[in-house]
C-alpha cells in the first residue's frame, strides 16, 4: 500500500486539463527517450494531430485524470467506440481501448498505472458489456509490452505497418479482473 495520498479520479475537461496531459506526456518523453525507445520522441503524424486526438477524447468524455492533491498523477483515454487499428474479426467483440496511459514519475513504482488498467477494464465490462481490454504499445517499447504481460494482458500480434507507431497489440479479458475497489485512487463524480 502507497504511503502517499489518496489520488483523485475525474473525468478530464478540455479547458482546465489538456495542459496537464500534454505535460504528463512530455514528461513521459524525456524519460522514455532514457529507456531506448522512440515513443513520444515526437507527436504523431504531427502536433495538430496529436492535440487533435487528444481534444477529441477530452470532449467526448473519455479522459481521465488522476490527481495527487494539486499535481497530475495520470491520465487513461477509455474508448469504447472500435478501434479501426484491429482486425474486424476482434472488433466483432466489445471491447474497451486504452489510450494515452501516462503515469507521472513521482508516482511511478505504487501500481498506479495497473490500478488504472484495471479500473478501465471494469469500467468497460460493466458499461458496455467489453469481454476485452485492449491496447496498442508502442512498437519498439519492449519495456511497456512487458509491463502489459505482468498486468495479465496476452500479446495479439502487430497491426500492419502503415507508419503508425503503436502497432504491437495487447489484449486481457475483462472477465479476468477482479471486482475490487482500487485503494490508489477515488473516482470523483461530476457536479
Amino acid at each position: 500500500m502507497p504511503d502517499w495520498p489518496l489520488n483523485l479520479i475525474r473525468a478530464a475537461d478540455d479547458n482546465a486539463d489538456f495542459a496537464a496531459i500534454i505535460e504528463l506526456i512530455q514528461e513521459a518523453s524525456r524519460w522514455l527517450r532514457k529507456k531506448g525507445t522512440t515513443q513520444w520522441d515526437r507527436p504523431w503524424p504531427s502536433l495538430a494531430a496529436r492535440d487533435s486526438r487528444i481534444r477529441a477524447a477530452l470532449a467526448q468524455g473519455k479522459t481521465w485524470i488522476c490527481w495527487d492533491h494539486e499535481v497530475p498523477a495520470a491520465t487513461i483515454t477509455i474508448d469504447p467506440d472500435e478501434d479501426p487499428y484491429w482486425a474486424a474479426e476482434d472488433r466483432a467483440e466489445p471491447a474497451v481501448y486504452v489510450h494515452r496511459l501516462v503515469v507521472s514519475r513521482r508516482c511511478r513504482g505504487q501500481g498506479l498505472g495497473a490500478a488504472l488498467l484495471d479500473w478501465a477494464g471494469l469500467k468497460g465490462r460493466r458499461e458496455h458489456q467489453a469481454r476485452w481490454i485492449r491496447v496498442s504499445a508502442w512498437t519498439d517499447n519492449q519495456g511497456l509490452h512487458a509491463f502489459y504481460e505482468k498486468q495479465g494482458f496476452s500479446g495479439h500480434g502487430f497491426h500492419p505497418d502503415d507508419g503508425y507507431p503503436s502497432r504491437a497489440r495487447f489484449q486481457k479479458p475483462t472477465d479476468l479482473i477482479p471486482d475490487a475497489d482500487c485503494r490508489l485512487f477515488r473516482l470523483v463524480e461530476p457536479s
